[in-house]
């Protein structure tokens, strides 16, 4: 047997970020790029600006920012995201924004992305079966956002597992963001801003051991070498098994060093590199649909243990190198410019197993037909060797000026874009028959002994995508009562493989207005668009999205959507909580669709979204934290034919109509502190023809943290108390992912 190539790659994290953290939605828990000469500098909310240059930063009133705090000084409540183009702060802005700060990711002990959106109401999950990469696949708001998450407002194409090690905040931005962040993002997009160097001094360093023989370390290391310069250090290494996965192990480690200079001067330049390495053994967890037994549409009823791979065989390698830098200058005490260009490579390499009932066909008899006693599934092979590089280049001046009595909190910018991508064919695997190897569905040998050499072909060039794109936004403050918040941005995308081109050239914009009642208080109205270019995707999906798929290149102009929302934001007690509620609704028109009469796809479809979201983030008493949300969505198909099938009027398949989650802790001695909280998902339909289902369901998790003194805590999870069945995702119906069972992990951290 060959072993898995060890090639480098990367997409993963980069620099600077302001320190943002959460504001949420209400709790219901119902079911219900430097410069190249002079200069160009860049994007990026510098996580270095001093308290005075937050406080002079744009928003309806002069001092409504927020001071810079660290992330464990903020609890679970955010003021302000890293981006600028916002020109303001959190609650003046007209758009809904979910956050999950450092502190919330560290109590309820998420290492992942998965597990973060895994309990980020409005967020379902989706998988990748082999043809469609494995790695992190959240829908927002109703759209897959795949290609939606950037690492410190640069986009991170790759398809790949997101680590938490190095990310001090988790930003969701809600409803149609192409103005934001260019195509894509009809649902939303997903913003990971990682750790930088502080004018401080101060190292961390936790472990943690729990069920299944899971195991982490992790630290985080400043040191101040000069007046204006430091240097920082995050890494990261895990291992063990997943709690109610039999025999399917963890192997993960990274390293993230990044320095900067001129911190507190006017100009300042910031350099980091990041290299993760996932090995994790893939489990596309149970198999599901079964033509013969057409009455079961939610998953079979076996061992939630039960591994239906292969120890000795499967394998994912998953590596990310990313190389940032983010030069600043403040030109005057009104206006910055700032450029970050950032390389990434990655790979996404695996060999992994595909359980399904493909040996049943309907009408077949017993025991595929009753799942009795000697029921069996199919075992197929899924290989894949995946690499991509990317260069991004962004510059932005930003500030404030006036015009008569009006404020404009103005941003301005460009930015370049390129990314390859490459594979190898993959042949020798395991199973050569067309018709997978067969096992017990009840009783599966997951240590099965195979003869194989894999053979890779050469490394070619799949194709590539080229963006460049002009934007200017402008946050006009009236008077200290009204606001308006306008943005347009211009995209050229071009994209190609071997045999087909596609080369579009859009326009998105929004368009909101805020009355503020009170201070601390406000209500908004927002109209934004965004556009979904044919061949955005490309090398991201397999032939399962049919018509609707966004991999492929087509003689097509863009999808288009649009979308209202209506709502208000309030920082009440003092303005310690911050609760927050929304309506919406989004439409996508000229989607893609099969023409009846010639069996072509054109853009005549549509569908839409509309919902209900509510958060609350922050301290109900300076021993009382929460962060709570419940999200309520009707996903509407209206016009959709795949070939001959038409499903118009169903519900967008992935999507789950309600999602909630609390989180609270107290401290209920000044050295414990106890939290809890409860996530409920509802159902999601996993076909277009809405047959079959993702049971709805109630996770239970927990903590306790005995800080021993202001150096030495202890702290003690247990996730999923009740060990209830947990489905992440499905890919159409062939198999359901299971999520991680019953596990307490207990984490000791010093600090100094």
């Amino acid at each position: 047997m060959n072993n898995p190539e060890n090639s480098p790659s990367a997409t993963g994290p980069a620099l600077l970020g302001k320190e943002s953290f959460a504001p949420a939605f209400k709790r219901r828990l119902a079911p219900g790029a430097l410069i190249t000469g002079a200069m160009a500098l860049a994007p990026v909310y510098a996580q270095q600006a001093t308290v005075t240059e937050a406080a002079a930063a744009p928003g309806i009133h002069a001092g409504t920012l927020a001071p810079v705090v660290a992330a464990d000084e903020a609890g679970y409540q955010a003021r302000q995201v890293q981006t600028r183009k916002f020109g303001a702060t959190l609650q003046e802005t007209p758009k809904s924004i979910t956050v999950i700060p450092e502190q919330l990711m560290r109590d309820r002990g998420a290492s992942s992305l998965a597990d973060v959106l895994r309990t980020t109401p409005g967020i379902t999950l989706g998988s990748g079966e082999g043809g469609t990469p494995t790695g992190d696949r959240p829908f927002i708001r109703g759209y897959e956002a795949s290609t939606d998450i950037f690492i410190d407002g640069a986009r991170d194409y790759a398809r790949g597992s997101h680590e938490t090690f190095n990310v001090e905040s988790v930003e969701v931005v809600k409803g149609p963001s192409s103005v934001l962040s260019g195509r894509g993002g009809t649902g939303g997009s997903i913003n990971l801003v990682t750790k930088a160097p502080k004018l401080d001094n101060f190292f961390d360093v936790t472990a943690g051991y729990g069920t299944s023989g899971q195991w982490r370390t992790t630290i985080d290391g400043n040191y101040q070498f000069s007046d204006s310069g430091a240097i920082r250090l995050n890494a990261m290494k895990m291992g063990g098994e997943v709690p109610g996965r039999d025999g399917v192990d963890i192997d993960r480690w990274g390293v993230a060093p990044s320095i900067a200079f001129g911190l507190n001067t006017p100009t300042r330049l910031t350099l980091s590199y990041s290299h993760i390495e996932n090995n994790d053994m893939p489990d596309l967890g149970v198999p599901f649909s079964n033509a013969a037994n057409p009455e079961r549409v939610t998953p079979p009823k076996v061992d939630r243990d039960n591994f239906y791979g292969r120890h000795n065989v499967d394998f994912r390698e998953n590596v990310t190198d990313t190389a940032t830098a983010i030069i600043e200058h403040d030109i005057n005490s009104n206006f910055t410019v700032r450029n970050l260009t950032r390389y990434g490579r990655s790979l996404n390499h695996y060999l992994m197993t595909r359980p399904s009932f493909d040996n049943c066909a309907a009408g077949a008899g017993a025991p595929c037909a009753d799942e009795g006693p000697g029921a069996q599934f199919t075992r197929l092979d899924r290989a894949r060797w995946r690499s991509s590089e990317s260069l991004v280049n962004q510059t932005d001046l930003y500030g404030t000026f006036y015009t008569g009595s009006v404020k404009h909190n103005l941003t301005v910018g460009f930015e370049f874009g390129k990314e390859d991508v490459y594979s190898k064919t993959m042949s020798g695997t395991p199973i050569t028959s067309r018709a997978g190897e067969l096992d017990s569905l009840y009783s599966p040998d997951p240590g099965r002994d195979y003869s194989y050499n894999l053979i890779y072909g050469p490394k070619e060039k799949d194709g590539d995508i080229k963006t460049r794109s002009l934007y200017l936004f402008d946050t006009l403050e009236l008077n200290p009562q009204w606001a308006l918040n306008l943005g347009v941005r211009f995209d050229q995308f071009r994209v190609q493989n071997s045999t087909d081109s596609r080369k579009d050239s859009f326009v998105n914009y929004q368009a909101g207005v805020v009355y503020k009642p009170v201070p601390y208080g406000s209500i908004y109205l927002t109209y934004s668009t965004s556009s979904n270019p044919s061949g955005e995707n490309l090398g991201q999906n397999g032939g399962a999205d049919g018509a609707a798929g966004a991999a492929q290149i087509r003689d097509l102009k863009p999808e288009r959507s649009r979308s209202w929302e209506l709502g208000t934001k309030w920082d009440l007690l003092d303005q310690r909580l911050s609760v927050t509620g929304a309506v919406f609704q989004t439409d996508k028109t000229d989607a893609r669709t099969t023409d009846p009469l010639t069996g072509d796809v054109t853009l005549g479809g549509s569908n839409r979204v509309r919902g209900i979201e509510l958060g609350v983030a922050g301290s109900i008493t300076p021993k009382w934290d929460i962060w709570a949300s419940w999200s309520w969505l009707d996903p509407k198909i209206k016009e959709y034919r795949n070939g001959q099938n038409v499903y118009d009027g169903n519900q967008m398949k992935f999507i789950a109509r309600q999602s909630a989650s609390l989180w609270t802790t107290y401290k209920v001695l000044p050295q414990v502190t106890i939290g809890g909280g409860a996530t409920y998902m509802g159902k999601r339909y996993v076909d277009d023809a809405n047959v079959y289902r993702l049971p709805s369901y109630w996770r239970y998790d927990a903590m306790v943290r005995y800080d021993v003194n202001s150096n030495l805590s202890f702290q003690l999870n247990a996730n999923n108390l009740t060990n209830n069945e947990v489905y992440d995702a499905s890919h159409v119906g062939i198999f359901a992912n299971i999520g991680p069972g019953r596990s307490y992990m207990l984490t000791a951290s010093y600090k100094f």
